[in-house]
Order: C-alpha cells, then structure tokens, then sequence
C-alpha cells in the first residue's frame, strides 16, 4: 500500500504543477483590460492577418483586448483564452476611444457611407454638402462617423475634419449612441429630426425592410420625407399622413430638419449657408480683396440676408458679411421660383430649361497649348459662346461661368450650377496627351443621373464631327463629382496631335461642333415631349 501511495504521489505532483499555472494565466488573461477596444459591432478574431483567414471567434463592440504583434493593417491580439488576429480599422486604444468629439462635414454631394474603409464595400447612406457627422475613428484615407442612426465609413478627400468647434471631454464614458440626447453645449441628432429626398425618378415604398416585401406605392424624384426609423440600407418614412413604409436608402439623401428650420433670418426668410472648409474668410464687401472681417471653420451655419455677385451677404452677430458661394452649401428657399419655372419645353425648343455653359480654363490657366501654339482656354470660350447662343435662340435660360480670357476656380463653376439650380452643366474642353497620334471626342459623365445627358450630347455631336468616336466614358472631374446637377465634360479633340489641332482650331469645326451639343441638349429634354 505505502508502496502504492509512493508511486501516487509524484503523479499528482506533476498535476498540479501543470494544471495550476496554466489556471493562473487563463484567470490573467480574463482580467486583463487590454490596451484595445473593439469599436465595430462586431469584430471577427480570424486565425491569420487577412478575410480569408477561418475565423475564431466573434467579438462584440466594447470587448478588451491585448495586442501582440502587428502586420499592415492587422493586429495580432489575445482577449480571454482566445488568440489571432482582428483587422486595425475596427479597434483603437482603450484611453482613446470614445474620447474623440470632433465633426466631419461633407464637402460634396452625395458622398456615400460605407459598411467598411473600402470602395468596393456596400453602401449604407450618403451625406449632402455642409451635412455634419461625428468622427468616430480615423484610418489612414478614412473616417468612421455616426450620422443620423448610421455608423459607416467615408473618403477624407472629401470631407473637413473640424478640430476647432469641439472639446475634448475627459473620462467620458458613455457610448456614443444615435438617438436624440441633450448634453450640455451639444444636441445629438436622431433619425427623427431628419428628411429623406428622393434622387431617382421612381422608388418603390414597401411595408417591411426587404425587397420581397408588398409595395405600398412609389415616390418619385425631389419628393421629401421625414425619416422615421433606420434599418441596415433601408429607411422608413412618413409616405402620408396615415401611411407609412420602407425605401432604399441608397437612392436618396438626408437632411437635418432642425439644421434647416433653426437658422432662418430674422429679415427675410432666405434660407442659410453652412461653411465646408476650416479657415474660410467672411470679409466686409463682396470681393476676395475685401478685409476679412472673421476666419470661421466648417459646419459653422449663417442666415442668408440678401446676395451680391458670386457672395452671400450673411449675418455675424449684430453685423453682416460676405462669404463667396464656392466655399459653403446653401438651404437657399427657391422651391417656389423653381416650380414656376419648370414648364415643359414646346417640341423644338428649350423654354424653361436653364443651362450653365463653362468654358474651360481662362485667364493664367492656359490649359493645354497644342503642338502649333493654340491656347486650349482661348478655343474653349469661342465654342462655349457658339453654343450659348444656339442655346438662347432655341429659348434657353444660359448662363455662362466666365465671357472673357479670365480665371475661374472649378468651385466656383460648380457654385453657379447650383445657385441657379440649373438642369444641366456643360464644360467644355480640348484634349492633350503625351502620344501624339490620339485623336478623337469623349463625353464624360461620373454617375447614372449624368449618364443620359452625356449620351445624347455624344449622339448629337457624332452627327456633326468627322472625328474619331471615343464614346461616353466615366470621369472623374471635380465638376462632375461635385455637382449636384446634371452635368457633362466634353473633350473636343486633341490639341496635342498636329493634324487634329489643325481641324479643331477652325471656325467650321467649332460651329459644327457647338451644333451637335446643341442638338444633343434639345434631344434630351424634348425626348419625352
């Protein structure tokens, strides 16, 4: 038996020599608080750095974390009895999260909020000009931003991160939640306080969430709604006073009701400008020479007085300024005047049709000077009059964004398209490259709604102009991507092949060439007469 015993002994020894320190490493391990938080809703922890790796386990928002390693944009963690690796974009330190108060305001219209930092992830909303966010988190070209019930993603190329107009607030622990709360210098936004505006011509209302649900009618372009719920991609709206239902909200914008019934001047009621970009001057007269009478930074919000050239005269306080209408996004109150002057156009003509025609380049900036010396901005005002006044003749309201050899800011050319929230913009150009013997006319466009317009102008100038045909083509060109209207940029030939420079320089091409255009606009806003 003492014999037994003798044997017994050293076994369970060892056991416990085991057993104890790996219970001791679990048991820290457990309550560790970790110097990584998990910021997405969930996180999966996968077995190597990159989706294609198995996935270990799901973390949720607010788990601890303990990094380890690193490799590009991956980090090597232990959280619990687990180990792996969770993507970088979806953590951030534990003495920083949540602790970050500062607002994206959107530079463009449009700019979509995505599920992930990547163009290829699905799309949740999209942002307006001068719509403000709060800034949740940045990696490297992205920023992740809670806005009206969404968290998603956006490109910082086209936001202002503002740092200025918000504190800091030390050991705040509250989680950042999208429903409507009171602290005590800021009002948190909920999906309630906002409108939806429809961007396509029709889109169906459902009774649930899911495209497999029974309509309950159609809303077409321009009609707005309050929003009332968010789920994933869709949205539910007010449809009518008795009704309600569920869009798609990749089809649509969101504006922020408060935002826009808050600010009205207490002289005329003509709306407000919100600033996109930090250290924008307002100055005493409407000129960029003027004195600048305060630097302000974006997401500041100002009544609208009266205009005066290319400014907003604005109220600061007891005091007016101005502020050019490049620089800011308007809630301008011309429903009205645009109604009634949205008459459908006779067969043949374009009464009621307002048109922006931009000249492209001007004054320093020469463009591209073509092999025998031609000045890309002095052929691009010849043809921009040509069509203007083709345009006017057929009863066109035109406006032109510059008559003469002088320099206009692309902002600028867009700010005029949305001012007179005109039905189309058309900027035109002559092309240049490296290889001499590219030749031909493109038409560019950037989205679906500007896709159309760039066909028929296309069709109308391939009727016209004997050179080769590159067809329509996706571009990305601020005056595409930043305008709120219809807009096209056509490139009339290449001033860089000697041969095609001789053709594109003459009278006789440029009048057949402002003629197609203007044929090509007539088709398009006659083609449902």
């Amino acid at each position: 038996m003492i014999k037994k015993l003798l044997h017994i002994v050293p076994i369970l020894l060892l056991f416990f020599t085991v057993t104890i320190p790996s219970m001791q490493i679990g048991q820290k391990a457990s309550a560790d608080s970790g110097d990584l938080k998990v910021t997405g809703t969930i996180l999966h922890l996968r077995e190597g750095p990159g989706l294609s790796y198995p996935i270990i386990t799901t973390l949720e928002e607010g788990d601890s974390l303990t990094s380890i390693g690193r490799q590009d944009d991956w980090i090597q963690v232990k959280t619990g009895n687990y180990e792996g690796w969770v993507a970088s974009w979806l953590t951030a330190p534990t003495n920083s999260v949540q602790t970050v108060d500062k607002t994206v305001i959107a530079q463009v219209d449009r700019l979509n909020i995505r599920t992930e930092p990547d163009i290829s992830s699905a799309v949740l909303g999209q942002l307006s000009t001068g719509n403000q966010a709060t800034l949740l988190q940045e990696s490297g070209e992205w920023a992740k931003i809670s806005w009206n019930g969404l968290t998603g993603w956006v490109s910082t190329s086209y936001v202002t991160i503002n740092e200025t107009t918000k504190k800091n607030t030390e050991n705040k622990t509250e989680t950042i939640e999208n429903k409507t709360e009171t602290t005590k210098n800021k009002t948190v936004t909920s999906p309630e306080d906002t409108t939806f505006t429809v961007l396509v011509d029709t889109l169906n209302v459902r009774k649930k969430a899911d495209l497999s649900a029974s309509k309950v009618g159609t809303v077409s372009k321009g009609q707005v709604f309050k929003v009332l719920k968010h789920e994933h991609n869709w949205v539910q709206i007010q449809y009518n006073e008795n009704k309600t239902g569920w869009v798609y909200s990749f089809y649509g914008t969101f504006s922020d009701i408060s935002k826009n019934t808050s600010t009205s001047s207490s002289k005329k009621d003509l709306g407000s400008v919100t600033i996109i970009y930090n250290g924008t001057n307002l100055r005493t007269d409407a000129t960029t020479s003027a004195e600048v009478v305060e630097r302000v930074d974006a997401g500041e919000t100002y009544p609208i007085i009266g205009t005066k050239d290319d400014f907003y005269e604005i109220q600061l306080g007891k005091e007016t300024a101005f502020v050019a209408n490049w620089v800011v996004s308007t809630d301008v109150k011309n429903a009205a005047v645009k109604d009634e002057k949205k008459t459908t156009p006779k067969k043949g003509t374009l009464n009621g049709i307002t048109i922006v025609v931009d000249a492209g380049h001007g004054g320093n900036d020469h463009g591209t000077t073509g092999q025998r010396g031609t000045d890309e901005k002095d052929i691009t005002l010849k043809t921009a009059s040509l069509l203007a006044s083709k345009l006017s003749a057929a009863g066109a309201d035109v406006i032109m964004t510059r008559e003469s050899d002088e320099y206009v800011a692309l902002r600028k050319r867009v700010s005029v398209a949305h001012q007179y929230d005109a039905d189309a913009f058309i900027s035109l150009h002559y092309d240049a490259t490296d290889d001499s013997s590219v030749s031909g006319f493109t038409s560019y466009y950037l989205n679906g709604n500007q896709k159309g317009l760039a066909e028929a102008i296309h069709n109308g100038l391939a009727s016209k102009i004997n050179l080769r045909d590159r067809g329509t083509q996706p571009g990305n060109f601020l005056v595409l991507r930043e305008n709120r209207q219809q807009a096209v940029l056509v490139e009339l030939g290449f001033l860089s092949n000697a041969g095609e420079e001789r053709v594109i320089t003459t009278e006789k091409f440029r009048e057949q060439a402002s003629l197609g255009i203007y044929q090509g606009i007539l088709d398009y806003f006659n083609k449902d007469i």
